[in-house]
């Protein structure tokens, strides 16, 4: 144990032997933070107060991933397994691979990158129904601007249904719930309206495309298991269950 807390500070030593309850760290670059982590870990596990498959830990990049599970294996005795250190991506594709059948996805789904988003989105043009967005010569550059967008709303838990929700609401506010109104509206007034309307359309339809190609993005990955763990407390409690503590760097 004295090891453990040799050379932190008491602020570090203190986070690292917090007891119940969350604590949040804030604290710039180069002070410490992966290390009171990596150092709170195996404080918990020696201390009893967890066993290894009990603690989930979770970062941004796998570098940070592979840095905080070398450091955690240097300082717990041989013999430790089952942590389980990863990216919220990583975590994420793992919880869908087990329970994504719950909310109707299908296990054996693929994950596909940026570039694999714009091919599909490429492929299916047509489907996309795009007017005041149509792309001119080579849509690439179009194409990325959209997927960012869509990457951007699921980051913040906005599904293609309630962005389409949102916009129409947007319409019917703007022009007193009247489509006669709508049609009568100035036509710049008219125009922002129905780019939103299109954006909105064009979500619905790469969401569509994906899930007829049993494919999932990267968004995906985080927007479907906070659906499952919301809309399915049976699965949410068997994760209560299993983790008793999470650590999360870089949140």
């Amino acid at each position: 144990m004295e090891k453990l807390l040799q050379g932190l500070n008491s602020e570090q030593a203190n986070a690292v032997t917090h007891g119940e309850g969350p604590l949040m760290i804030i604290a710039g670059a180069g002070t410490g933070k992966t290390t009171v982590i990596t150092k709170r870990i195996a404080w918990l596990i020696a201390q009893g107060k967890a066993t290894p498959d009990q603690i989930l830990a979770l970062t941004f990049t796998d570098k940070a991933a592979n840095e905080m599970e070398e450091r955690v294996d240097v300082l717990l005795p041989m013999g430790y397994v089952d942590l389980s250190i990863s990216t919220f991506h990583a975590f994420c594709e793992r919880v869908l691979r087990e329970h994504g059948i719950d909310i109707g996805l299908p296990q054996d789904f693929t994950v596909v990158s940026e570039v694999d988003a714009w091919l599909l989105m490429r492929r299916h043009l047509a489907d996309f129904a795009l007017d005041y967005y149509r792309p001119r010569g080579n849509p690439t550059k179009f194409f990325r601007m959209l997927l960012g967008h869509f990457s951007r709303a699921k980051d913040e838990g906005i599904s293609p249904d309630q962005y389409s929700t949102h916009v129409e609401s947007m319409i019917v506010n703007a022009a007193g719930g009247a489509p006669e109104a709508f049609a009568a509206m100035p036509e710049e007034e008219r125009l922002e309206l129905t780019k939103f309307r299109e954006v909105a359309y064009a979500y619905k339809t790469y969401q569509d495309v994906l899930l007829a190609e049993d494919a999932l993005d990267f968004g995906d990955l985080l927007a479907y298991t906070v659906e499952l763990l919301k809309t399915r407390p049976n699965i949410l409690a068997e994760y209560r269950k299993q983790y008793t503590y999470i650590v999360v760097d870089e949140f």
